[in-house]
């Protein structure tokens, strides 16, 4: 994703010359290139997160649209005040853009685990929230996060992610993509971890179970029309997301059901605990651990199926 990414947005910066990438002192092996093509549009601000959103809304201050770049913790939890303060209050054309949400960093331990990111930055008025699956929905969200004027909370995978789509879906910022559609079930996803949604279903349709599956790459503004939708027409929703259950998508679609009187599908939410991951591993063994691997999100729909008696 990451590559993806700064591919798009080099195409972006031959073009406005206004378009700025900061760095805290990361992503040499994938900002190089960048950088001796667009010496004046680039800046390494070293170890320094929060000085780098503070000179991010500077410059935007002065017209510029800003994009910081670093890890998933780094230039979101270790400045939130300045992104609060600095960027959301004036409302500025800041782009946070943090690479390895969920679990890719997972053998580098919990500093590096971003799992509580989407809660948190959903949280803060004016802030757009966007998580792409994959490579192809990546270059359509750099685009559009560019394309729209105020702060943005862009969230990537690492690298080596697989390619979900055959052709370019149709991507709009609070829009979801309808991925598979068919069925008494709907699985919703968030980020990465839409690649084992996919095959969960696979696993699924096998056994003679028929779902439908969307990529709610938006956060916030959250797709409120595609849910009452489905309130109408399944029996069971599902959420999927590699972070907290509790902040993230599960609760975006729980606050919505709360608020429907009469009839309305069962809620599954499948993430994370209220605990922190104390194991080190790569990410798919930290999904297995946290029940996100493929045949673990198959056997919790399976289990939901009975228990609800759909």
């Amino acid at each position: 994703m990451r590559d993806a990414f700064i591919s798009v947005l080099a195409e972006i910066a031959r073009i406005d010359k206004n378009v700025m990438l900061l760095t805290g002192d990361l992503g040499f092996g994938v900002l190089t290139e960048f950088a001796y093509e667009f010496p004046k549009q680039y800046l390494n601000v070293g170890v320094a997160e929060q000085n780098m959103t503070g000179i991010a809304a500077g410059l935007a201050l002065e017209g510029k649209t800003v994009f910081t770049y670093s890890i998933g913790n780094f230039n979101t939890m270790r400045c939130l005040e300045q992104i609060r303060n600095d960027v959301c209050y004036h409302d500025l054309n800041v782009k946070i853009v943090s690479i390895g949400g969920g679990f890719c960093y997972g053998a580098l331990g919990i500093s590096h685990h971003a799992t509580e990111d989407l809660a948190i930055m959903s949280s803060l008025p004016n802030l757009k929230v966007v998580a792409p699956a994959d490579k192809m929905e990546t270059k359509l969200a750099t685009f559009e996060v560019y394309n729209n004027t105020g702060p943005f909370y862009l969230r990537l995978g690492r690298g080596g992610e697989s390619e979900l789509y055959s052709n370019p879906p149709k991507f709009i910022i609070g829009k979801s993509i309808p991925v598979f559609i068919g069925g008494d079930i709907a699985i919703l996803s968030i980020g990465g971890i839409l690649e084992n949604v996919m095959k969960a279903r696979l696993i699924l349709f096998n056994e003679g179970i028929k779902t439908s599956v969307y990529s709610f790459h938006t956060l916030r503004p959250f797709d409120y029309d595609q849910i009452q939708k489905l309130i109408n027409q399944v029996k069971l929703i599902v959420t999927v997301e590699e972070h907290l259950a509790k902040g993230g998508l599960g609760s975006r679609v729980s606050e919505i059901l709360a608020g429907k009187y009469g009839d309305r599908p069962a809620l599954l939410r499948i993430g994370l605990g209220d605990n922190f991951m104390s194991e080190v591993g790569d990410q798919n063994y930290l999904r297995e651990q946290t029940g996100l691997a493929p045949y673990q999100i198959a056997n919790s729909v399976k289990y939901e199926i009975k228990r609800n008696k759909i």
